[in-house]
């Protein structure tokens, strides 16, 4: 038995008496230092687990001769000395150990008080730009930056959701800035834990959210030979970040931190900082300073030119059939442009990546246009005399057609015009554009449409209805599915849609009250539904989330249901599951190739939910549908209801 150390000294029991036999070494933990433990000639020994030369772990190795061989790479220390053979001096440390009655104890030193770091400076700068939420992966390259989130977690500052990949970081912290406007963090290790995270940040590039990527890295020392997990991250982020640097020794860290915000805020992109394994715990200088969004970040309420404002009220007032068309960019000013559209009582129809900025129970609201809309939309867009558009990209996917002249208000001068020459583009923030427009509206020869509106969501609404009862008898109908869905979703909850035939028929037949809509816009990525449906917990904690998804989709990151069970989160999943990557097979279809390999095999995914830790139902009914969805919503936790579907019904 060791002799007692003194009064600064405390004592952790690592062991019971019985756990460690003879001649046997283990890892134990004492305190917040691994020790590695060895039961040697009747004593028991504690040494410092870390091997001076690579860090391998000691208590991993095995005592071999009288001696404790390092399992890295067979240096040899005396069990109970830490010393090496041939009179070495690079021995490893020793504590004092106490056998007691109720086990083994190990005395640790009192901790010497936390010296701030690099890494703090940067995480405290983060918090003073107001971001509230890191996902992301823990691992051996970034632990001294993972340190730092855990201090401003324990004061409450900062939430850290630990995934199980780091695509569905990247994907959740996209979503929570589509819905908040604001960023949020994915953090990873280096090498292929920041590769992973490159789908989920071109997903926000390409939709205009911004979002915070911080990556570990292998030393600064190591980068060129081929380091284990060393990857050229400057280059591999190079397209997808507006903004990428390296934490090096002597930076401004506090700065390089406020300009990766400043990036990612104003220019609605990526901001990517690369941190280097031993940077992040270097020192910070003394009296170092976090820094903020203080005097960095003007207003860009920016009123349009008198010109082009001109010429946009002169066309509004005189036309006779005006619509507006709002995309994703109006979302945080539906209330300017709506006023505007029932001073002119004109229909509002949205893009698919604007489903919802207008209930589609509002006499003006027409639903969506395009590829996943209503046939209301697109006759109201045939019909139009003048389009309007606020805050849409012109894609393809939407069909906005060049035949009829056109004002387009967009905050950015390249998405004026970007596809086809428009009658008036008008530069200038949205909200402020559509007000101004509504001031100066004055009298217009505006028809009053709501009538029209009214009689086409009747005929659509009959159609709807006559679909519901179309079975092949291969599972459930799509319309029946979001009739159900319609009536059910709380008109204050977060909708995370993923991608495929899924999609489109969410697009086409649910109808939308106060609904906010999440999907993956531009990049169309499959698999962005349900980590985006946990980015929406975090940004959106009191509204009920709902993710809608096929098979397909799921199958990528299933496993973030663990994720969500973790941590409590309220996310009720319905998944169309018909064994096929249905959207694929159609486009074979189309294009008159076979259909080949879009079959998909799958578990019960209900009982996959349920062996999880969260509720899972299987729908084979559509009877059965209101039920089980219902009893999904009113779970206080994550719910998966899968409803086995036809693929030809969508």
């Amino acid at each position: 038995m060791a002799a007692k150390a003194s009064t600064s000294v405390t004592w952790h029991r690592v062991l019971g008496l019985d756990e460690l036999p003879e001649d046997r070494v283990k890892s134990v933990v004492a305190g917040h230092r691994q020790v590695a433990m060895a039961h040697f000639e009747g004593r028991y020994c504690a040494l410092d687990n870390r091997c001076p030369h690579q860090g391998g772990p000691l208590g991993e190795g095995s005592i071999e001769n009288g001696w404790l061989r390092c399992p890295w790479h067979g240096w040899d220390y005396h069990p109970c000395t830490g010393k090496p053979p041939g009179g070495f001096s690079d021995g490893v440390d020793t504590f004092p150990v106490d056998v007691r009655e109720d086990g083994i104890y190990v005395g640790m030193a009192a901790s010497r008080p936390h010296v701030r770091t690099v890494a703090d400076v940067m995480v405290e700068t983060m918090v003073n730009w107001g971001v509230t939420h890191v996902f992301g992966m823990v691992g051996h390259s970034n632990l001294g930056l993972a340190d730092a989130f855990r201090r401003q977690e324990e004061q409450g500052n900062l939430t850290y959701i630990g995934i199980r990949h780091e695509g569905a970081a990247s994907f959740a912290a996209s979503a929570y800035a589509k819905l908040t406007g604001t960023p949020a963090a994915c953090f990873s290790i280096a090498g292929p834990g920041a590769t992973n995270l490159l789908t989920g940040l071109w997903d926000a590039k390409v939709d205009r959210a911004p979002i915070l990527a911080l990556t570990g890295q292998v030393d600064t020392q190591v980068p060129g030979p081929g380091a284990f997990q060393e990857v050229d991250l400057s280059a591999a982020f190079g397209a997808v970040a507006a903004w990428s640097q390296t934490v090096l020794h002597d930076s401004r860290h506090a700065e390089l931190m406020t300009l990766a915000l400043k990036h990612a805020t104003l220019q609605r992109d990526v901001a990517h900082l690369i941190f280097p394994n031993e940077v992040q715990t270097l020192s910070a200088t003394e009296g170092a300073k976090p820094s903020g969004p203080e005097g960095r970040v003007p207003s860009l309420e920016i009123s349009p030119p008198d010109a082009a404002f001109a010429e946009a009220m002169q066309r509004l007032r005189t036309a006779k059939r005006p619509v507006i068309i709002v995309g994703h960019g109006a979302r945080f000013h539906m209330g300017a442009v709506t006023a505007l559209a029932e001073s002119l009582t004109a229909p509002v129809i949205t893009t698919f990546k604007g489903k919802g900025l207008i209930s589609d129970r509002h006499p003006l609201g027409c639903g969506v246009l395009g590829r996943s809309g209503t046939p209301i939309a697109s006759w109201f867009m045939n019909e139009a005399d003048l389009l309007v558009v606020f805050g849409a990209s012109f894609s393809n996917h939407t069909g906005i057609t060049p035949e009829i002249p056109t004002i387009q208000v967009d905050f950015d001068p390249m998405a004026l015009g970007k596809f086809h020459s428009v009658a008036v583009p008008v530069l200038g923030d949205i909200g402020v554009t559509a007000r101004r427009m509504r001031e100066e509206l004055g009298k217009t020869a505006a028809t009053d449409q709501r009538s029209e509106i009214a009689d086409r969501w009747k005929i659509w609404r009959a159609e709807k209805v006559r679909r519901l009862h179309d079975d092949l008898g291969r599972g459930v109908n799509s319309a029946a599915v979001f009739a159900a869905l319609t009536d059910l979703v709380p008109e204050n909850a977060v909708i995370a849609v993923d991608v495929g035939n899924n999609t489109y028929s969410f697009g086409r037949y649910f109808e939308c009250t106060q609904q906010s809509v999440l999907m993956s816009g531009y990049l169309g990525s499959i698999g962005f539904g349900y980590p985006a449906a946990m980015g929406a917990w975090a940004a959106a904690p009191d509204r009920p989330i709902v993710c809608v998804s096929g098979d397909g989709g799921f199958g990528q990151y299933m496993a973030e249901l663990t994720t969500a069970v973790k941590y409590g989160m309220n996310i009720t999943h319905v998944l169309l599951n018909n064994d096929e990557l249905g959207k694929i097979s159609k486009e074979q279809r189309a294009d008159e190739m076979e259909v080949w390999q879009t079959s998909l095999v799958n578990p019960n995914f209900a009982e996959y939910a349920n062996l999880c830790g969260a509720v899972g139902i299987r729908v084979t009914d559509a009877r059965d549908l209101r039920a089980a969805i219902g009893r999904a919503l009113a779970h206080d936790g994550p719910a998966l209801v899968e409803v086995v579907s036809d693929p030809e019904l969508i």
